[in-house]
C-alpha cells in the first residue's frame, strides 16, 4: 500500500510522473482507477485528492471513460475528441499534481504541477503522433487496437504507480524521452490533429 503523505519526495514525483503520463493518455480511466483504489482502501490519497474516492467522482469519470472508450475508436470522430481533450488532459493532470503535493513547499508544489502538465502533454502528443501514423489506414482495426492498447497502458500504469512507484516512474520517463526525441514528428502530428478536427467540424 502506498501512503503518499509519508513517501520520500523522489518516490512521490515518480508516482506523479506515472499518473500524469496515464492521464495524458486517458484522463477519465486514470481518475476512475485512482478513485476506486482509494475508495476500497488500497491507496490513501492526500487531502487535496480525497474527493476522488467519492462515488460521484468515480461514477462520473467511469461514465466519461465509457464514452471515450467508444469515441476514441471511431475514425474521424477521434480527431475531434482528441483535439478537444488537449485542453482537458493537460491542465487536469497539472491540477492533480498540484492537489497531491499540498504538503510540500510552494516551490516544490509549483514544480510538481509543471512536471505533471508537461508529462501529460508529452503523453498526449505521443499518442497523437502514433495515431497520425495509423489513422490514414483504410481499415479501422489498427486504430481500434491502438486505442485499446492506450486504455490498457493508462490503467496499468496508474495501478503500477501505486504498487511499484519507481518502476512506473522510470517507465513514464522512458516514454517521455522517446516522445521528446520525436518532437518534430509530434508537433506535425498535433498540427495535423487540429487541422483534421477543423475539417471534420466544417464538414
Amino acid at each position: 500500500m502506498l501512503d503518499v503523505l509519508q513517501i520520500p519526495r523522489a518516490e512521490l514525483f515518480a508516482v506523479l510522473a506515472a499518473i500524469s503520463f496515464a492521464a495524458g493518455l486517458n484522463l477519465y480511466a486514470t481518475v476512475a482507477v485512482l478513485g476506486l483504489l482509494a475508495h476500497f482502501g488500497h491507496l490513501p490519497l492526500p487531502p487535496g485528492l480525497q474527493m476522488l474516492a467519492g462515488w460521484p467522482v468515480i461514477g462520473a469519470s467511469a461514465a466519461l471513460f465509457a464514452v471515450e472508450f467508444f469515441a476514441d475508436k471511431i475514425p474521424a470522430f477521434d480527431l475531434i475528441w482528441n483535439a478537444l481533450h488537449t485542453f482537458v488532459r493537460v491542465p487536469v493532470a497539472g491540477l492533480l499534481a498540484y492537489q497531491a503535493t499540498t504538503q510540500l513547499s510552494p516551490e516544490l508544489q509549483l514544480l510538481a504541477t509543471l512536471v505533471g502538465a508537461a508529462v501529460a502533454f508529452a503523453a498526449h502528443g505521443g499518442k497523437t503522433a502514433v495515431r497520425a501514423a495509423v489513422t490514414p489506414s483504410p481499415e479501422p482495426l489498427s486504430n481500434m487496437t491502438l486505442s485499446l492498447g492506450e486504455d490498457i497502458l493508462a490503467i496499468g500504469l496508474t495501478w503500477l504507480a501505486t504498487r511499484h512507484p519507481y518502476v512506473a516512474g522510470t517507465l513514464a520517463a522512458i516514454l517521455v524521452v522517446i516522445v521528446v526525441a520525436l518532437t518534430r514528428w509530434v508537433i506535425r502530428a498535433l498540427r495535423a490533429l487540429f487541422r483534421g478536427a477543423e475539417q471534420e467540424l466544417a464538414g
